[in-house]
C-alpha cells in the first residue's frame, strides 16, 4: 500500500492539486470543482478555528447530502478537529445526547433545523446554521487556512454513533489511519475508481457507507460525486442518465425501487454497482443485472470497521448471496461461543482484525473491551465461511433491525416506550417487510388500571425519535413471553397473522 496522508483531509488537497478544474461535488445544477471545494474547505477551516475549536475537539455535522456537507467535513478535519456526523432526522433529545456525550465544541446544522437548535441549546453547544444556498456568505470574511493540520495516524478523525441492543448509542472512534486505508483499498481494489468516474451519492453522508465508499473514495480518486439528498427512484434514474453515473452505491431497497421505476431511462453508463447495509435478495440481484446490464457487487462492514471488511472482489469469481472475501489487510474468523475458530461450513460469530478496526468506543472502555478481544472485533453477526473462502451472513446475534438501510436499535425505542406513564413492559422487534426489508414493531403491556391504545403509543414514540425509527406496528398484549430468569423472550413474540 502506498504512503498515505496522516490527515484524511489531505485526500482533498491532493486531488485539488492534480485536477483543480474537474467537478468534485454536484447537486443538480450546482457544481463545485476540486479547486473550489478545496478553497471553501480551507476557508471553513478558518471559521472552525475562529469559533474556538482546537485540534482534537469534536464538531457535530448535521446536514443532508448537500455540497456544504463535503466542505465542512474536510474543513473540520483540516483544522485538526474530529467530525461527529449526525442524522438530520434526529429529534432534539437525540441531538442533545450526541453533542453532550461527545462533548462537542460546535455544531453545524441546517438554517431552519429546529430540532438541531433545540438539542444544541440543551447541550450548551454553539450552533452555526448553514443557509440552503450554501456557505458562501459565512465564509466570505475568512481567509483560507494554509495547509492541513498535522495529525498522527492514530488520532481520531471521526466519531460515528452506533448502538447495540443494550444502553444508549456508542461513539465508534475511527482514526485517520482507519479511514485513509479503508478509502484507499476500497477505491483501488474494489471500485477501481479514476478521475473519469461519476459516483452516485444517494447514501447518507453521515453514515459510514456513504461517507467512506461514496464521498472519500470519490474525492481520493478525483471523481465526481453527484448528490441526492433524499432517495427517490425516479430522481435517481434521472441523475444516472443526466450525469452519466458510472458507480452506483446503494442498499437492497434502492435496487428494488430502481427496478420498479426503470422505464426507458438510459443507464448504459453504469460500470459497477455496490450493495451493502443488508443482505440483497438473489432474485433482486439477478433481475437488476438483467434489466440494467450492470454487475452488483455485495460487501459487508460495520461503522466499527471503517466500514468495509469484506467484498465480492471484481477480479475474482462472484458468489451471489455471499459477502465475498476479506479486503486487503483484513482478516476474518468465524468463532464459536468460546472464541475458538469453527470449521468451514459451520455457523459462528464473525470477528474482524485489521487496519479498519476502530480505536474503540468513545470514552467507553467497558464496551470496547467487550467488543474488541485480543485485537479481534466481535461483530455480533452470525456467518458461515464456505470452502472457497466466501462468507455468508446467516443471522444476527444482536437484535438490530435494518429498516430501509437504516439501523434501528430496539433498546433505544423500548426506553422511549417505558417513558409513557401507562407502559409496564415493552419489546421491539423487526418483522419482514416487502420493500423496507424489515419494519419496526412494538408490543407493550400496560400498568394495572392504565389505558393507552396502539395509536397513542405510536405517536408518543414518533414525537421523540427520528422518523425511520418509530414502530409502525404497535400491539397491546396481556403479557410478554419470558424465560426462567424473567428475561423477555423476543423470539417467542407472535404478532397477529394479518400483520
Amino acid at each position: 500500500m502506498p504512503n498515505l496522508p496522516t490527515n484524511l483531509a489531505a485526500i482533498l488537497a491532493e486531488s485539488a492539486a492534480r485536477h483543480p478544474g474537474r467537478p468534485a461535488v454536484r447537486l443538480d445544477d450546482a457544481t463545485l470543482s476540486y479547486a473550489e471545494l478545496d478553497e471553501a474547505g480551507a476557508r471553513a477551516a478558518s471559521l472552525v478555528r475562529a469559533a474556538g475549536v482546537h485540534p482534537g475537539d469534536r464538531v457535530g455535522l448535521m446536514l443532508p447530502n448537500v455540497p456544504s456537507f463535503a466542505v465542512l467535513y474536510y474543513a473540520i478535519l483540516r483544522a485538526g478537529a474530529v467530525v461527529v456526523p449526525m442524522n438530520p432526522l434526529l429529534k432534539a433529545r437525540e441531538v442533545e445526547y450526541h453533542l453532550s456525550d461527545s462533548e462537542a465544541s460546535l455544531l453545524f446544522a441546517q438554517q431552519e433545523a429546529d430540532e438541531a437548535l433545540q438539542g444544541a441549546r440543551a447541550a450548551g453547544t454553539p450552533c452555526v446554521t448553514v443557509p440552503p444556498g450554501g456557505l458562501a456568505g459565512l465564509l466570505a470574511n475568512h481567509d483560507p487556512q494554509p495547509g492541513v493540520a498535522p495529525r498522527e495516524p492514530s488520532d481520531t478523525a471521526v466519531i460515528l454513533y452506533t448502538s447495540g441492543t443494550t444502553g444508549r448509542p456508542k461513539g465508534a472512534e475511527l482514526n485517520h489511519d482507519n479511514l485513509t486505508r479503508n478509502t484507499e483499498v476500497t477505491r483501488t481494489t474494489l471500485l477501481q475508481l479514476t478521475e473519469q468516474d461519476v459516483v452516485f451519492g444517494g447514501l447518507p453522508l453521515f453514515h459510514a457507507f456513504g461517507q467512506v465508499v461514496g464521498l472519500n473514495c470519490a474525492i481520493a480518486a478525483g471523481a465526481c460525486l453527484t448528490l441526492l439528498p433524499r432517495f427517490d427512484a425516479a430522481k435517481a434514474l434521472e441523475i444516472i442518465e443526466r450525469d452519466r453515473v458510472t458507480a452506483f452505491l446503494g442498499v437492497p431497497t434502492m435496487y428494488g425501487a430502481l427496478l420498479a421505476a426503470r422505464g426507458h431511462t438510459d443507464t448504459a453508463s453504469l460500470r459497477v454497482c455496490v450493495s451493502g447495509g443488508a443482505a440483497l435478495p438473489v432474485e433482486i440481484l439477478h433481475a437488476f443485472e438483467t434489466a440494467f446490464d450492470c454487475t452488483i457487487l455485495e460487501g459487508y462492514g460495520l461503522s466499527e470497521t471503517s466500514p468495509v471488511a469484506c467484498f465480492n472482489h471484481p477480479d475474482r469469481p462472484r458468489r451471489p448471496g455471499t459477502i465475498g472475501t476479506p479486503i486487503l489487510g483484513v482478516d476474518i474468523r468465524v468463532l464459536d461461543l468460546d472464541g475458538a475458530e469453527v470449521p468451514d461450513g459451520t455457523a459462528g460469530e464473525i470477528a474482524v482484525r485489521g487496519h479498519n478496526v476502530m480505536k474503540g468506543y468513545w470514552r467507553n472502555p467497558e464496551a470496547t473491551a467487550e467488543t474488541i478481544v485480543d485485537g479481534w472485533l466481535r461483530t455480533g453477526d452470525i456467518g458461515v465461511r464456505d470452502p472457497d473462502g466466501c462468507l455468508r451472513i446467516v443471522d444476527r446475534k444482536k437484535d438490530l433491525i435494518i429498516r430501509g438501510g437504516f439501523n434501528v436499535y430496539p433498546r433505544e425505542i423500548e426506553e422511549v416506550l417505558y417513558e409513557h406513564p401507562a407502559v409496564a413492559e415493552a419489546a421491539v422487534i423487526g418483522v419482514p417487510h416487502p420493500t423496507h426489508g424489515e419494519e419496526v414493531a412494538a408490543v407493550a403491556t400496560l400498568k394495572p388500571g392504565a389505558a393507552a391504545g396502539p395509536d397513542e403509543l405510536r405517536e408518543f414514540v414518533k414525537s421523540r425519535v427520528a422518523a425511520y425509527k418509530y414502530p409502525r406496528l404497535v400491539r397491546i398484549a396481556d403479557a410478554l413471553p419470558k424465560g426462567a430468569t424473567g428475561k423477555i423472550l423476543k423470539r417467542d413474540i407472535k404478532l397477529p397473522s394479518d400483520e
